[in-house]
This record gives structure tokens, C-alpha cells and sequence, in this order.
């Protein structure tokens, strides 16, 4: 198998793994889309990028799953989606300007307290 097809496969599989570890755990993929999209050979600020795009189709057949299953509450969606989209905007912003190790060490910083917060609340 030539380089080419070696990383598209790798890619897909990155996908699968994302797709499904958003769908279990309704998000979270993303934080997991980026190191594997690195290992597939892009650079940090273009993986934390992609992970945004390639999240959004995954969210919203996970949705559309949950919802058929009445399993979601609509009362959350207005503030949280004005908050969400804010954040977005912000977020954005500051990829392009922040220097790569930054961005770096603010992620691993928010994976880290994710992960403790999980740990501790059990």
C-alpha cells in the first residue's frame, strides 16, 4: 500500500473512532480527533480545525439518533447554543493568533482537567 493510501486509511479509521466516541459519550470526539489527526500528519493549529469540521456531521446524526429516541432536552438548547456559538467565534479567533504552544499546552491543559474532573465525580 503506497503513503497516500496508508493516511487515508488511517484517516478513516481516526474517523470511525471519533465518530463513535461522540456518539457514546454525546461529544467529546473532537478532543479526540485532534491528536489522531496530528498522528495522521497535520500540524497542530490545521488538526484543531479539522476536528471542528469533521465533528459537525457526526453531532448532527448523533442528534437526530438521540432525538427519535426522545432522548435529549430542548430547554438547554437556546442558552447553550448562544454560548457555544460566542466561544466559537472567540475560539477561532485566538487559533490563528496564539503561538502553536500554546494552543498545545491549553489543550492537553483541558483534557487533563476534564479527564480529573470524571475521575473525582464518581
Amino acid at each position: 500500500m503506497d503513503q497516500g493510501k496508508r493516511v487515508k486509511a488511517r484517516r478513516m479509521a481516526c474517523g470511525g473512532v471519533v465518530g463513535a466516541a461522540n456518539s457514546i459519550f454525546g461529544g467529546g470526539g473532537g478532543m479526540i480527533a485532534v491528536p489522531m489527526l496530528k498522528n495522521t500528519g497535520l500540524d497542530e493549529k490545521r488538526a484543531h480545525a479539522t476536528a471542528i469540521l469533521v465533528i459537525l456531521p457526526v453531532s448532527l446524526l448523533s442528534f437526530l439518533l438521540y432525538a427519535v429516541k426522545g432522548l435529549y432536552d430542548f430547554s438547554v438548547l437556546i442558552p447553550t447554543a448562544i454560548g457555544v456559538t460566542a466561544g466559537g467565534l472567540l475560539g477561532a479567533k485566538l487559533l490563528g493568533k496564539l503561538p502553536t504552544k500554546a494552543v498545545n499546552l491549553t489543550f492537553a491543559f483541558l483534557q487533563l482537567t476534564a479527564g480529573l474532573f470524571l475521575f473525582f465525580s464518581y
